[in-house]
């Protein structure tokens, strides 16, 4: 098993892996111009990182973190995870933990003073999880707008 930085070939992975996320969204086609210029702007944003675990070949766990630049902290960058999924074949087996672990090692050595990540669920398991990845709950409180047609 590997952890790396997603590439341009890995989009129909993710979109794979997304589906896992949110069953009610759109599913997007790879292979649609728009999909993939969107992915390519993404890529090209140095602040935007998706992080893959593949085994045998296999896109099994992602998550994106974004660098957010910042006056204070002595101007250090914090950074943002979401969008955590790994395939439900392969959980339990310490991948999830080890691509979130990835992304915290990149954060570091941008120099981020904090990463924060939100979590929709309430499971005792869930938050375990992110617990055993390096994230500490309670520390402070998260709020989620959305427009009002969301």
């Amino acid at each position: 098993m590997i952890t790396r930085r997603a590439t341009l070939e890995d989009l129909p992975a993710l979109l794979r892996l997304y589906a896992f996320l949110d069953p009610n969204d759109p599913i997007l086609d790879p292979l649609d111009h728009n999909v993939r210029q969107h992915w390519e702007d993404i890529l090209s944003d140095r602040r935007l990182s998706y992080f893959v675990a593949e085994t045998n070949g296999l896109i099994v766990s992602t998550c994106t973190m974004t660098l957010v630049p910042n006056l204070t902290r002595s101007m250090s960058p914090y950074g943002l995870i979401e969008n955590v999924i790994t395939d439900p074949d392969f959980r339990k087996q310490g991948l999830g933990t080890k691509v979130l672990k990835h992304a915290l090692d990149e954060a570091w050595k941008e120099g981020c003073y904090k990463v924060m990540l939100l979590c929709g669920s309430q499971r005792e398991s869930t938050l375990r999880f992110y617990e055993k990845a390096g994230f500490k709950r309670g520390i402070k409180t998260g709020f989620v707008a959305h427009p009002i047609n969301w």
